[in-house]
């Protein structure tokens, strides 16, 4: 009987039966009235079975920690959802622990609370939303301390600080019994894993440490989903740069070929058209290239109107900006570039377009000034050197020697200056002496371009230049060296000459009706010898009494022979009488009205202005002259 019921256990244990079931075989052998022996063995055998079911459940249940632990390990080495991977872990703390609510909170350190995170079996939405100050409550205080703390009655435990606001929480969520560890990362306390129950229930070192294990688990996973996405992170910015690098080398790259090619465009002795049909080659839109005062030298690219005057304006101001900062400057749609040395300007590219040019292509324009202003320096010596050459040749004509003429003429010819067709000969002044290298440089490149000669002397500029209008010549000059100097440049002017004979002579002429000229007040003009009235009859070399009547009176004269009139007498009479109507009248025997009527004809012939002081004083030389000449 007894192994027989030995047996029995074997299979009560086989089948995983319940404690109660093992006292069966006990209580059916007492009934049919075993020996105490019998009994005896029976009770031990019992005993037996029950510690070997306890031993078999915990295998059981430490299996199934280690079959939990391990499919964790497995959720984190494939680990792609941080939050899937924490739901998991927390579900299975719930499974494992038989408890009703399983819940994760992290850490916020920067204002020294921990939130709710994840939560398995939570009912109530004012828990899931929970946040607990650090050290408040069962979960503040594990957070703070980096300590397990268990309650089996959490709302009457005293040895939690408790707050009104969380405790609601509890008691809405119905929850009893907790059991908290931390979720560590070296030292540092990043959360807290919590199991709960909603009845009374005490937590055994062994589900404090399977929550523990859990809890690393959690920490590792949250580490290395901040790991992931910092290399995540990490890897996107090194794309991100590497695309940078890519693009930045290939617009260095294509900066570097347009430079070579501007490069070559000075190499072979291009000029600043071509280098800016580059640029619009490669940026589009259209480009402007000016000089240090705002002139046209070059257009190129798509038609577009010229630069208006506020425009220009605004490009002079831009260009001065853009060669403080050293580089492109915006201005509307217009892109402004300095074209400058050290220590001068020498221009501006100004590059118009609709669209936005990116700081590589800013790069090219600004590459572009560069060889624009190499390629203004290189004109600027050539025509420095031609215009030594030049200016030698023209002093060597104003010196005066009669000696060598033809020679003078074939130097000149070498040069593209005819001098066997007439010329003007002009003489500029100009105000302070720091003016004297541009205005060297600026005459020297304008006879150049008008195939004449020029020379620079202290306080004057000399040109020598092909026409028959020296009046003409002389107020364009004046106009023109004024603006590029930015003041007034005064000009006189003789001529026309014919030959290297005649240049000593009209240069001195010239001088003098410059000097005149500023003499009378007259800064910025120019005139030559029969525009200056009875002055210019006073310093010409040839006196030219018929020319001075003619300017002066000639009008008058005119409309007397073909009228036969007597204008010119009636002027005369007027200027001896000392203006006075009637006196004129009485000396010509005319009437008074007669008198007004010549004099208006006179006004209208002359000008309204030739009753000023200035002017009475030319007619009266005029009219003493006109009277001597007959």
């Amino acid at each position: 009987m007894a192994r027989m019921t030995c047996g029995v256990f074997l299979e009560l244990l086989a089948r995983e039966a319940s404690p109660v079931e093992f006292e069966g075989p006990l209580v059916q052998a007492r009934a049919e009235g075993a020996p105490p022996a019998v009994l005896e063995e029976l009770e031990s055998a019992k005993l037996a079975a029950l510690r070997v079911r306890a031993v078999m459940r915990r295998h059981a249940r430490r299996e199934a920690e280690l079959e939990a632990l391990f499919d964790t390990a497995g959720d984190l080495a494939g680990l792609r959802d941080l939050d899937a991977v924490l739901e998991a872990i927390t579900r299975r703390a719930r499974r494992l622990l038989n408890a009703d609510i399983a819940y994760l909170t992290l850490n916020d350190d920067e204002i020294g609370e921990t939130y709710m995170r994840v939560t398995d079996g939570s009912v109530s939405a004012a828990f899931r939303r929970l946040r607990l100050p650090m050290g408040t409550g069962l979960v503040g205080l594990v957070a703070q301390t980096a300590m397990p703390y268990t309650s089996e009655h959490y709302l009457g435990d005293a040895q939690f600080q408790h707050r009104g606001f969380i405790d609601d929480a509890v008691a809405e969520e119905g929850i009893v019994a907790i059991l908290g560890v931390p979720m560590r990362l070296g030292s540092r306390v990043i959360g807290v894993l919590t199991a709960a129950n909603r009845s009374e229930r005490p937590f055994d070192p062994e589900e404090v440490a399977l929550l523990g294990s859990l809890a690393a688990h959690a920490a590792v996973a949250i580490d290395n989903a901040r790991l992931l996405d910092e290399t995540r992170t990490a890897l996107e910015e090194l794309s991100t740069a590497n695309e940078e690098v890519k693009a930045r080398s290939a617009a260095v790259e294509r900066a570097a070929r347009a430079h070579d090619r501007m490069t070559a465009v000075v190499v072979r002795g291009g000029g600043v058209e071509d280098v800016g049909a580059i640029v619009t080659e490669l940026l589009g839109g259209t480009l402007h290239v000016l000089d240090a005062d705002g002139r046209q030298l070059a257009t190129t690219g798509a038609a577009s109107a010229s630069l208006d005057d506020d425009e220009l304006v605004g490009v002079a101001a831009s260009a001065h900006s853009a060669r403080a900062q050293g580089r492109t400057v915006r201005r509307g749609d217009l892109w402004i570039a300095s074209v400058s040395t050290g220590d001068e300007m020498l221009g501006t590219l100004a590059l118009r377009t609709p669209d936005e040019v990116s700081d590589a292509d800013q790069r090219i324009l600004e590459r572009a000034a560069l060889v624009t202003a190499l390629l203004l320096l290189f004109q600027r010596s050539v025509t420095e050197a031609e215009g030594r050459v030049r200016g030698e040749l023209l002093d060597d004509l104003l010196s005066g020697r009669q000696t060598g003429a033809e020679a003078l003429t074939a130097r000149a010819r070498r040069v593209n200056v005819d001098l066997t067709v007439p010329h003007v000969v002009l003489c500029a002044k100009y105000g302070p002496q720091e003016y004297r290298q541009r205005a060297a440089f600026w005459a020297s490149s304008y006879a150049a371009v008008e195939h004449g000669l020029a020379a620079s002397r202290a306080g004057e500029i000399v040109l020598l230049l092909p026409g028959d209008r020296p009046d003409e010549a002389a107020r364009r000059i004046a106009k023109e060296l004024g603006t590029s100097l930015g003041g007034p440049a005064t000009v006189g002017a003789a001529g026309p000459v014919l030959g290297a004979a005649e240049v000593a002579s009209a240069h001195r002429e010239a001088q003098r009706c410059a000097d005149a000229l500023r003499a009378l007040g007259r800064l910025g003009d120019g005139a030559d010898a029969t525009e200056l009235g009875f002055v210019g009859l006073l310093i010409g070399d040839d006196r030219d009494v018929t020319g001075f009547l003619t300017g002066a009176l000639g009008a008058v004269l005119d409309y007397d022979e073909r009228r036969g009139t007597a204008l010119v007498r009636t002027l005369d009479a007027y200027f001896g009488t000392g203006g006075s109507l009637s006196r004129t009248a009485g000396l010509l025997h005319i009437h008074v009205n007669t008198v007004s009527q010549r004099l208006d004809r006179i006004g209208r012939l002359l000008g309204d202005d030739w009753q000023t002081p200035e002017r009475a004083l030319e007619l009266q030389l005029a009219l003493r002259l006109h009277r001597l000449s007959r």
